[in-house]
């Protein structure tokens, strides 16, 4: 077990760990922590705590200080900074006509990094745009293609439960979702019932899948012939969170099985 902390770099990132050392952080402390990007500015998500080694890192960082005002004040200016240059990278892909949509830009902590963020349905030539960034900011510019999930993200909004996205609230890592998890639930497979606002299959439906698989498991497949105390019928649909299947038996019309029940 070691004793690390719960690091985000703002409120829709995912969290990282982090050894604190000889420090004993609270929830929102400011710190500076040592990333692949450089150093940056995070806020404590979680406090110190024991984890097991097998779920982290095979190397982890160190929280280098807890922030000073005048840390807070440079990551202050580093935001505005960062809207500017966002500002000014949109007008040059505009400039140049670019096929891509610019979604977000970042400075990590001591500016030597300026990190953009695009969507782009094909691969963009943006060399010059990248050279015109550095010439303009004096710094090492990053360009970062990302799909239209992160875009979702970003923005944020509400899915067709009513709730607020689960990328946007707590889910950081987007899994693959198949149409066979949409189909063990029986769920239509109609784009406006199982797709995102971002376009692609929702993310919910990898939650339940095993809990599906594991109940379709004991129940038989739609068209499966039968064998029941009312008689011989072909399955035509189940329930698997009921635990139930509805059976069409000759002479007795379609008749509910629970297997809960008959056990």
């Amino acid at each position: 077990m070691d004793e690390v902390v719960g690091v985000k770099f703002n409120k829709k990132s995912k969290m990282y760990y982090f050894l604190p050392g000889e420090l004993i952080l609270k929830k929102g402390d400011k710190v500076i922590v040592n990333t692949e990007r450089g150093l940056q500015f995070g806020i404590i998500e979680k406090e110190n705590s024991k984890v097991e080694k097998s779920k982290l890192p095979l190397e982890l960082s160190e929280v280098i200080r807890i922030c000073t005002k005048k840390d807070i004040a440079n990551n202050d200016n580093n935001l505005k900074s960062a809207k500017q240059a966002l500002k000014k990278c949109k007008e040059l892909v505009e400039k140049s006509k670019l096929d891509m949509f610019i979604l977000d830009a970042n400075y990590n902590f001591d500016k030597s990094q300026l990190l953009i963020t695009f969507l782009a349905d094909n691969r963009v030539d943006f060399r010059k745009l990248a050279k015109d960034l550095a010439s303009i900011y004096k710094t090492r510019i990053e360009l970062r293609q990302v799909g239209v999930r992160d875009k979702a993200r970003d923005i944020g909004g509400y899915g067709c439960c009513g709730r607020e996205l689960c990328c946007s609230k707590y889910s950081y890592d987007f899994d693959s979702v198949s149409i066979n998890m949409a189909k063990n639930q029986n769920i239509a497979l109609n784009p406006s019932k199982i797709n995102g606002i971002c376009g692609r299959l929702l993310c919910c439906l990898k939650y339940e899948d095993e809990c599906y698989k594991e109940c379709n498991k004991k129940l038989p497949k739609v068209g499966k012939k039968v064998t029941t105390e009312y008689g011989e019928g072909k399955v035509i649909s189940v329930e698997p969170l009921k635990m139930s299947y509805k059976v069409d038996i000759k002479d007795q019309g379609i008749v509910e099985i629970n297997i809960n029940e008959s056990i």
